[in-house]
């Protein structure tokens, strides 16, 4: 059984920061990629950005620059650090997790982006 637990997210004002972490559980062989996936009020899930086992990463335009995204291969944990912030921002987040052939999602997590 894997588990996929986020913490963070919240509110922010325009221009502020939130940073997301995740966790990884369970009957675990290699985890890759990891990574963060956004669903926008109205809107389809998208790509926010996905790291490599071995450091890569990957991020959609409307992020890059502001975002960074960092993991711990021993921990298996991946986390998202969010600069910049812009009100379409605004989403419910969801941590992603390959392993080998199988996709896991989190929860999802509240991120709002207000003045």
């Amino acid at each position: 059984q894997v588990q996929v637990v986020e913490s963070g997210g919240g509110l922010a004002q325009p221009g502020g920061s939130l940073s997301l972490s995740c966790a990884v559980s369970g009957n675990i062989f290699s985890i890759n990629p990891m990574g963060w996936y956004r669903q926008p009020p109205g809107k389809q899930r998208e790509l926010v950005a996905t790291i490599t086992r071995g450091g890569s990463s990957n991020f959609v335009d409307s992020v890059k620059g502001r975002f960074t995204i960092s993991r711990d291969n021993a921990k298996n944990t991946v986390s998202l650090q969010m600069n910049k912030l812009k009100s379409e921002d605004t989403a419910v987040y969801y941590c992603y997790a390959r392993i080998i052939t199988r996709e896991y999602w989190g929860q999802g997590t509240q991120v709002t982006v207000s003045s």
